[in-house]
């Protein structure tokens, strides 16, 4: 399939099937098996420069270059970080793009990177479970369990199912009803 422009994973599912049904299948999604394993790399490097916004895409690749203990994953064109550089400049108000780069920033270390990451996700989409539950995860690793626990109230408010957050106040003295 030839691409004129990437497309928005956000608006533009429909135009991604192919790509979904012959480079993104859930075997590559979850970083394959056996032979499938050489080319997980290739394929997710496909789907994210069909659509550099595709949430399962980054994911897939964050956890690859993790699973490798590498940067810049096998097969893939660019670093993780650069992947998400590209996906924050093709869709600037895309949310979960930010939620997700966060969530790099975390695991690679960057704990006040992750925070400023997770912030400016909450301020495109403030009633997001999922984003108040990562910005307080994010909050808690600097030690401002203040600031973590509104974001864990407004999270749990707003049906997150997860109990992680709130143990982990918990075991240091921080939640409140």
């Amino acid at each position: 399939v030839l691409f004129r422009s990437p497309y928005d994973y956000r608006t533009q599912k429909g135009l991604l099937e192919i790509v979904e049904r012959v480079h993104f299948t859930p075997e590559i999604e979850n970083l394959g098996v056996g032979r499938k394993r050489l080319r997980v790399g290739a394929d997710i490097d496909y789907t994210l420069r069909a659509s550099p916004n595709h949430h399962r895409a980054l994911m897939a690749m964050m956890n690859l270059g993790q699973a490798e203990g590498k940067d810049h994953p096998s097969r893939s064109t660019y670093s993780v970080a650069c992947w998400f550089d590209r996906a924050e400049r093709f869709a600037p108000d895309d949310a979960m793009v930010k939620v997700l780069h966060g969530v790099f920033l975390m695991r690679s270390g960057k704990k006040s990177e992750a925070v400023a990451k997770l912030e400016h996700a909450a301020s495109l989409d403030q009633t997001n479970a999922n984003i108040q539950y990562n910005l307080g995860l994010a909050y808690f690793d600097v030690a401002n369990y203040e600031a973590s626990l509104e974001s864990a109230k407004r999270a749990y408010a707003a049906g997150f199912p997860l109990p992680g957050l709130r143990d982990k106040l918990k075991r240091v003295g921080k939640w409140r009803d």
